[in-house]
């Protein structure tokens, strides 16, 4: 069957909840570059973000924020797997989707470990092409992550329906500079009326998004 839809969908948030993961290595980093630890609610808000902006967002200047961010890498791949889970009916809707349409991630975690934690998780088998930091010049909310992940499906944005589903504003800027549709959920980390004010498609989770792309 001629699969007409494309869904592209961001990882931490959308499919993934990483907090645990994500703050004990913010904390791990901060602490080792002597850096005040962070709250937890400050380290939610800037999930998302590439490393290098999380950290300067968390007080780490130019001096040190390589730093945090190899001390941040080192510890998370020791305890990623073990602490990283689905989210409530993330699962359901991968399957969901795959059954009409052709998936890929796009985030701004690295492809190497998005693909052992997808893999981990069960659900790599999925995806037709994981694109993350590592694979572009400009991360989101940037259009290029789009644009190199349907370069790499083989996909002509006019031959296609293009999603990108995600839990921040990035996500939502970058699916609108790529002009492909943008479709926000509120199960992630982002400010969500922020996220309303440009997203006119916004759902609880990625289960109830993909009813409504169904339909379209």
């Amino acid at each position: 069957m001629q699969k007409e839809k494309i869904i592209l969908f961001d990882l931490d948030g959308t499919l993934i909840d990483s907090v645990e993961s994500i703050y004990e290595s913010c904390c791990v980093a901060c602490e080792k570059n002597h850096i005040q630890i962070p709250t937890l609610d400050s380290v939610r808000k800037v999930i998302g973000y590439t490393l290098e902006d999380m950290f300067f967002t968390l007080g780490a200047c130019d001096n040190n924020i390589n730093f945090c961010v190899e001390a941040y890498r080192l510890y998370y791949k020791s305890i990623y797997l073990q602490k990283t889970k689905m989210l409530p009916n993330a699962t359901k809707s991968i399957q969901i989707a795959s059954g009409f349409s052709r998936l890929g991630i796009v985030t701004t975690k690295t492809a190497k470990y998005s693909k052992e934690l997808l893999e981990y998780l069960g659900i790599l088998e999925y995806f037709e092409v994981i694109i993350g930091i590592e694979d572009v010049k400009f991360p989101k909310p940037h259009k290029e992550p789009i644009l190199k992940a349907l370069e790499k499906m083989n996909a002509n944005i006019l031959d296609y329906k293009v999603f990108m589903i995600g839990d921040t504003i990035l996500d939502v800027q970058s699916a609108i500079d790529a002009k492909v549709f943008p479709i926000g959920v509120r199960s992630g980390y982002g400010d969500y009326e922020a996220l309303n004010k440009v997203c006119e498609d916004l759902f609880e989770d990625t289960l109830e998004a993909l009813e409504y792309i169904k339909t379209l």
